[in-house]
């Protein structure tokens, strides 16, 4: 299959009750989608990043009882695991898609990195467009907002004193955006925003070792 874009049906998982049937609508509509936007993501963020990367598609391991109320894949560049390292997600809830690059609070070093940014605040200001969304928590729609309305030396204060403290920043697209119908157009869109935030990604390696 191609990927042609999101439909509906995809978004109505998550309305979908029991964590067994919900996980089938996931695996059926949407990882296989999730699949095919790698295609043809995966090698534009190598060259972007300068590293090959590999992509982890969420498999809600964890879960015994409660249905996710989003999915996601994630692009890292180590090949066992991703949250423990600066990443590139694209993932829904049951009313947007989503596109972060994400450091959550599973990443060590994270206070240096946050103080990192902190020192570059003025440059993280002139790189992050306004439109885009900034989040403290990856789990919660509620935690994120716009950027022309975010306070981001607090956020990325919290950021770093706080040990949940999370930091993702890019993009919300409403499930009723046609750009989510149309695959050539929102694969576009995909790689505009990695680019745009290519260079905080850049930044927070830079004492990577």
């Amino acid at each position: 299959m191609s990927f042609n874009g999101f439909t509906h049906s995809d978004f109505e998982s998550f309305q979908i009750e029991g964590l067994e049937s919900r996980m089938e609508a996931i695996q059926k509509r949407i990882q296989p989608k999730f699949a095919e936007i790698s295609k043809q993501v995966q090698s534009d963020l190598e060259i972007l990043t300068g590293n090959e990367m590999h992509l982890h598609i969420a498999k809600h391991a964890r879960r015994t009882k409660n249905p996710p109320v989003d999915t996601w894949m994630a692009f890292s560049h180590k090949k066992r695991g991703y949250k423990m390292l600066p990443h590139f997600q694209i993932g829904l809830f049951d009313d947007h898609v989503f596109i972060w690059l994400a450091f959550i609070y599973e990443l060590p070093g994270k206070q240096e990195m946050a103080t990192l940014f902190l020192d570059h605040l003025d440059d993280l200001h002139k790189q992050i467009p306004a439109s885009y969304m900034i989040s403290t928590d990856h789990t919660k729609k509620s935690a994120s907002e716009a950027v022309k309305h975010a306070n981001l030396e607090k956020i990325l204060t919290r950021f770093r004193d706080v040990k949940k403290g999370e930091f993702l920043v890019g993009r919300h697209l409403s499930s009723h955006d046609p750009i989510l119908k149309n695959g050539e157009k929102f694969i576009a869109a995909v790689k505009e925003t990695f680019e745009t935030v290519m260079p905080i990604y850049k930044l927070s390696l830079t004492d990577d070792k």
